[in-house]
């Protein structure tokens, strides 16, 4: 279901011009960021009172979320959809208006207006780099559509890019279908990567017939033998390229995913046999582009220096063999900075979308010009970077659960020794020997079990006992929570004692590379940001599975195990933002717990405030269980034949049955999570 509604600047928030900072490189930053142990949880604040500053410090907004998002006076998070270029929306004053919608949460966020200012900066800083380098080729980027496969989202994007010739990329048939539908943009290029059949490359090359630009790009040497016979059989010339395994390999998560043993692409003995199979077969003027990919999220700027170094090289050998080369794809990695600390930590990137333009341009006309050769057609297939700021995932929080936090009464006559040992322990942690009391502790803790399970102890001295241990562990942790470091032994207590905090999400349909690959994405508060986070908790979602929690979150020296966050105030809805999330996470959520899409939103500012483009609901019980072979009707009919059985064996009511058909059939037709 779709919808197009336009708001005024006084429904919501009146547009602001909010200046923001740039990206900056800082490239020299420590980069094993995991070594140091200062606590993430000690308060920032060096006054009494908790500023915005200290917000934007904590959830480290600037660093990441530079120049979309910040935090306003009245600490809600705000958008700036169109950078420093233009206004900005109060997200929560945003989310208030939507929900007067009846959309409920979970809800995904799209703000178009920033999906178009990523290809204007990434077009910007390729143009930047060919006017300092005096580069005389052009840029051609194309978006990879597996990043993210929704029609509004690539519907947008073919739009936005128009003025660039921005194309598109697919990587399976399903995804050249949908590129040949939408990209209408003359000059734009089509990329066709992936596994082939012939039906594919017949495909591919038709398309030219339709003046699209498809090259076809060879990922296995059985392909070479392909192309020349669909070649032959339409009497069309295509565009080739060949994908090249460099010996250069990225670094990090994705960086096995290059190299000699990579997934895709072909050696370089496979590369020369494939030029003398098309010059046999009169097509080598139709091998015209080199393609390499050294994996997603490159993190160091070195590793992009040295695929783009060995690449130069063997694309001018193409050329000297005479292959009419004429493009150069270098492939995707351009990394985002999910953690604000510009580093080469794998969730961070030690240079900026410049940085990686320059290198590139530079070293590509380098090596043409030593070897006399027209530099090519710059192509990127930066994904992640250009898609991965535009959705914003807001889900509210449904309950906690909390570390025992009362301190039970002083031992009474005739109560276990261990209490008392337990008492004694708790008065007498200090700055000086917690270290040692919180061992004592724990080993008191485990004799008031051991006890117990001996008969010794009662079920309610041992529930005095453990309601002691937590508060030592409590006194201990205030105590570290103030040190510049904290012993080993002692790093895991913030994430023992944390809140549990449940969300009303499915980690496995919204965020799957959390569960999958440990990703990190922003997460924080989207309002209450002038107030202090006083709790230490991690997430839980809705689903039965344990592992549907997310207890890892960005932080300046690695990755921290809890999340600052506010107590919940009784009546009050509290919500927070996953951001950055706007690559791959889609698509490649599952039905876990047969908990479907969310809804989503499609944003666009307008000169009056902004306008909701687009409306996708998110799936009702009635989809999701059509997703999986289920017909409604049927279970439907199944539950008035169980309540007529119950009725006449007078176990149900004739009012209770039709109410349980009631609400059973009104329930199918519900959004899939819980009602806030």
């Amino acid at each position: 279901m779709e919808a197009e509604l336009t708001v005024t600047a006084n429904e919501v928030v009146k547009l602001s011009s909010n200046g923001h900072q740039t990206e900056v490189n800082q490239q020299n930053q420590d980069q094993d960021k995991k070594k140091k142990k200062k606590s993430s949880s000690k308060n920032l604040s060096t006054s009494s009172i908790w500023r915005i500053e200290d917000s934007e410090a904590l959830y480290r907004i600037e660093g990441w979320g530079q120049p979309y998002f910040s935090i306003n006076a009245a600490g809600h998070v705000t958008v700036s959809p169109k950078g420093d270029r233009g206004g900005s929306l109060d997200l929560f004053e945003l989310l208030q208006s939507l929900k007067q919608r009846n959309l409920g949460l979970p809800m995904l966020i799209r703000f178009s207006d920033i999906l178009e200012d990523r290809i204007k900066r990434l077009n910007a800083c390729f143009d930047q780099a060919i006017a300092r380098y005096n580069y005389s080729g052009i840029y051609r980027g194309v978006f990879p559509v597996k990043c993210n496969q929704q029609r509004h989202l690539i519907e947008d994007l073919v739009k936005f890019g128009q003025p660039n010739q921005f194309g598109l990329e697919a990587g399976s048939k399903p995804e050249l279908m949908i590129a040949l539908a939408l990209l209408d943009t003359p000059g734009a290029l089509l990329i066709c990567n992936g596994y082939k059949d012939e039906e594919y490359i017949e495909t591919a090359m038709l398309a030219q017939k339709l003046g699209q630009t498809p090259i076809i790009v060879l990922e296995q040497i059985e392909e070479v033998d392909l192309v020349i016979k669909v070649s032959q059989q339409l009497g069309i010339k295509p565009i080739v390229g060949v994908r090249a395994k460099l010996s250069t390999q990225g670094m990090g998560r994705w960086g096995t995913s290059s190299g000699d043993r990579a997934k895709f692409g072909l050696t370089i003995p496979e590369i020369i046999r494939a030029v003398d199979k098309f010059r046999d077969a009169n097509l080598l003027d139709s091998l015209q582009l080199l393609h390499f990919h050294i994996g997603s999220q490159i993190s160091a700027i070195n590793v992009i220096k040295d695929a783009i170094q060995e690449a130069s090289r063997i694309y001018a050998e193409l050329a000297l063999l005479g292959a009419n080369m004429t493009y150069l794809d270098v492939g995707g990695g351009l990394g985002v900075d999910y953690d604000g600390s510009q580093t080469n930590f794998y969730a961070s990137k030690n240079y900026n979308m410049q940085n990686y333009a320059n290198d590139i341009v530079a070293e590509l006309k380098d090596t043409c010009e030593e070897n006399k050769l027209t530099v090519p057609t710059l192509i990127s297939e930066s994904g992640r970077a250009i898609a991965s700021h535009q959705s914003v995932l807001i889900f509210d929080i449904l309950s906690t659960s909390e570390v025992p936090s009362i301190l039970p009464e002083p031992p009474q006559d005739g109560e276990s020794q261990v209490i008392t040992y337990l008492w004694e322990t708790y008065q007498s942690i200090n700055q000086n020997n917690y270290q040692e009391f919180y061992h004592d502790a724990a080993q008191f803790k485990e004799e008031a079990i051991s006890r117990f399970n001996l008969g010794i102890l009662s079920l309610r001295e041992r529930a005095k006992a453990e309601q002691l241990y937590w508060a030592c562990c409590q006194k201990v942790l205030n105590i570290t929570r103030q040190q510049e470091y904290v012993p080993d032994e002692l790093e895991d207590l913030e994430k023992i004692m944390a809140s549990i905090y449940y969300i009303n999400l499915s980690v496995f349909q919204s965020a799957p590379d959390c569960w999958a690959i440990d990703q990190l994405f922003p997460i924080m508060p989207i309002h209450r940001l002038d107030e202090e986070p006083t709790r230490r908790g991690i997430l839980a979602d809705l689903t039965c599975d344990s592992d549907g929690k997310i207890d890892r979150f960005i932080d300046l020296r690695g990755v921290k195990s809890v999340l600052e966050l506010h107590p919940l105030k009784s009546g009050e809805s509290y919500y927070l933002g996953m951001f950055l999330n706007g690559a791959y996470q889609e698509i490649m959520g599952n039905l876990h717990n047969l908990f479907g899409d969310t809804n989503t939103v499609h944003i666009q500012l307008t000169p009056k405030g902004y306008q909701i483009k687009h409306v996708v609901k998110g799936d009702t019980m009635n989809e999701v269980l059509g997703y999986v072979q289920y017909d409604t009707e049927d279970m439907v009919e199944n539950i008035r034949q169980r309540c007529e059985q119950a009725l006449e064996e007078k176990h149900i009511s004739l009012a209770e049955s039709q109410k349980l058909l009631q609400t059973y059939e009104k329930s199918l037709s519900k959004y899939t999570y819980l009602v806030s």
